[in-house]
């Protein structure tokens, strides 16, 4: 009898690995929202690394982050550093290209908890009242990440800090 529930336990976790290696190596994640501020307002809060840390939504997950500048103040070249606790991890950001109001990419590379690289794309279109602002994530997934969202919805995970950041942003550039 245990011989057997074993063999079925061994099945199921072969399956469930063939199953995960299956799932799509890509992770696209985006959210939007209309921020009440000129489309210039809303870049400077992007662009320069240090405004982008009063409404980044990790740091409230750490308050002990430990973080360095390097490079210029803003735009190409400018980059971040941080190494915090289980909810932050380790890693960096660096500006790559930006057009001035309109966008900001950036590359993105975790160390911990599990290594990755990332693009992030912040998209800037002027609205009536205000600033659409598009928020993207794209990269690859590795295995142990592919697995995890086997059982987690990653795109409802970081979806959510990026709603809060994006919600951040919103109350910075009116003052608060």
């Amino acid at each position: 009898m245990l011989k057997n529930i074993l063999i079925v336990v061994a099945a199921a976790i072969v399956l469930l690995l063939a199953y995960a290696a299956t799932r799509s190596d890509d992770l696209r994640v985006e959210r939007k929202a209309t921020i009440a501020a000129a489309p210039d307002k809303v870049y400077a809060l992007i662009d320069d690394l240090h405004q982008f840390n009063r409404w980044n939504p990790w740091l409230a997950k750490d308050p002990q982050l430990k973080s360095t500048y390097t490079g210029p103040g803003a735009g190409p070249g400018a980059s971040y550093a941080w190494e915090g606790n289980k909810d932050v991890g380790k890693g960096n950001m660096t500006i790559t290209e930006h057009t001035a109001d309109r966008q900001v990419l950036m590359k993105l590379q975790f160390i911990e908890p599990f290594p990755g690289e990332n693009t992030i794309t912040f998209t800037l279109t002027p609205q009536a009242g205000g600033t659409e602002v598009s928020w993207v994530m794209t990269g690859k997934l590795a295995f142990v990440p592919k697995l995890m969202g086997v059982f987690f919805n990653m795109d409802k995970m970081i979806g959510r800090d990026f709603e809060q950041g994006l919600a951040n942003m919103s109350k910075v550039a009116a003052g608060g």
